[in-house]
């Protein structure tokens, strides 16, 4: 079977199935590999392949923007693999590469030429800069764009903003979360663009998903000011201060029971802070200091459930014991196997992760060319696409929704699968 989207279908209707960061998808090593598929729930819907002889209307060209030539033209080549690899079939569009240069101005270039080459459907560009220029001049043509960034602040009418990033995760995160039965959420984000845009995305989840107003506390890029944080966060003093009064009334008795009673109030926990999940926006370093932390303030996992990004899939070099249990959002990495294998035996290398993403934008594109074109409507029909990296649905407003898994912490510092990608975005409540 050709690796690339199915087409989802519903009973009784057709639904077609980096300033801040680069579009990429990051997902869990490590973890078994099946033959990639979407199956939507038994009794809702069935899943057709596209067909591969169709004839495409119109003789439509794509347009890839990737950096051929600059700083990122490593990239680009794998940029230009995968979209290859994708519209290698009979009836699909022909595919039009131009070189971005790797700035935002070789993109506005690239852009302009393809346009008047006469592309109709634009794939890319890379980062986040380059889509904020390429933007007003594909829409003041007409012509849709699928981005590869994951900066939401891109995502605009007829600019779609394909890559993976933090909203996506934070989404799937806080709607477990509720459905797990938690009541009360915080989040420890530090003082960054990452931070506000998880900030802004928190709120906005947990007011949708019934958790209420959100307790965000930032901390600055030191150790005092995560530790001052933390501390602030956990309501430390007065959480302990009943236990303190119990433990000094004890010692003021000055007898052996007294003595005992005080060291045994000492070895009891304190009471449990105002909060049962903890979204901590950090991994790496940082998240090795918030992580000994935790503990010290009384904030554990038997009390707390911790969320946080997928970079979480690579806390491997030290000791997560204090956050296990906590969960990540990321793709399925056996959903991607089949493309893995066929770009291995295409191009004798490894398919990077940003590769998925200019796959599954070539892929729509060879799909909507053999249907109903590069509209609007057919690129935003709400059943969305089963790619390599899960379902996804374009939203009209450039935002992408993902149909993303559950990862959970273990003590060692791996991970295992918890909840599956949801592969119907609707019934996953997204």
């Amino acid at each position: 079977m050709r690796p690339g989207l199915t087409l989802v279908f519903r009973a009784g209707s057709c639904l077609a199935a980096a300033g801040l960061l680069f579009g990429c998808a990051t997902t869990a090593p490590n973890q078994s590999a099946t033959a990639l598929s979407v199956q939507p729930p038994a009794g809702e819907s069935k899943t057709a392949t596209v067909p591969t002889a169709a004839v495409p209307q119109s003789n439509l060209r794509v347009a890839l923007l990737a950096p051929q030539t600059g700083a990122e033209s490593g990239v680009g080549a794998s940029l230009v693999n995968a979209a290859q690899l994708a519209l290698n079939a009979p009836g699909a569009p022909a595919l039009d590469v131009r070189d971005t240069q790797s700035t935002p101005e070789g993109a506005v270039a690239a852009a302009t030429a393809a346009i008047s080459a006469g592309d109709t459907l634009i794939l890319g560009p890379l980062s986040s800069k380059e889509t904020a220029a390429v933007a007003p001049i594909a829409q003041k043509a007409g012509v849709p764009v699928l981005a590869f960034t994951n900066d939401p602040s891109q995502a605009m009418p007829g600019i779609w903003t394909l890559g993976i990033g933090p909203a996506e995760q934070m989404r799937r995160l806080v709607l477990a979360a509720h459905n797990d039965m938690r009541m009360h959420l915080a989040a420890l984000l530090p003082q960054n663009a990452y931070g506000d845009l998880v900030a802004a995305e928190l709120v906005k989840d947990s007011m949708d998903t019934g958790f209420g107003a959100p307790n965000i506390v930032r901390y600055g890029a030191n150790f005092a000011s995560i530790n001052r944080t933390i501390r602030e966060l956990a309501d430390y003093s007065d959480r302990r201060a009943p236990l303190d009064a119990k433990i000094t009334a004890a010692k003021a008795l000055h007898t052996p029971e007294g003595r005992k009673q005080a060291a045994d109030l000492a070895k009891q926990p304190i009471s449990p802070p105002s909060f049962d999940v903890l979204v901590v926006g950090a991994s790496g370093e940082e998240l090795k200091e918030i992580e000994t932390l935790l503990p010290y303030y009384d904030i554990t996992p038997d009390q707390v459930r911790f969320l946080g990004p997928s970079q979480w899939a690579y806390a491997t070099g030290f000791d997560v014991s204090h956050i296990a249990g906590g969960w990540y959002a990321a793709p399925d990495p056996s959903l991607r196997t089949q493309f893995a294998q066929a770009y291995m035996d295409k191009f004798m290398q490894a398919a990077p992760q940003i590769a998925d993403v200019a796959y599954d934008a070539a892929s729509l594109a060879r799909l909507l060319a053999a249907g109903q074109g590069f509209g609007t409507s057919s690129l935003s029909n709400p059943a969305g696409f089963a790619g390599v990296d899960g379902t996804f649905a374009l939203q009209s407003d450039g935002h992408v929704k993902r149909g993303l898994a559950i990862f959970q912490m273990q003590s060692a510092g791996a991970s295992q699968m918890v909840q599956p990608s949801p592969q119907n975005l609707s019934a996953a409540g997204k």
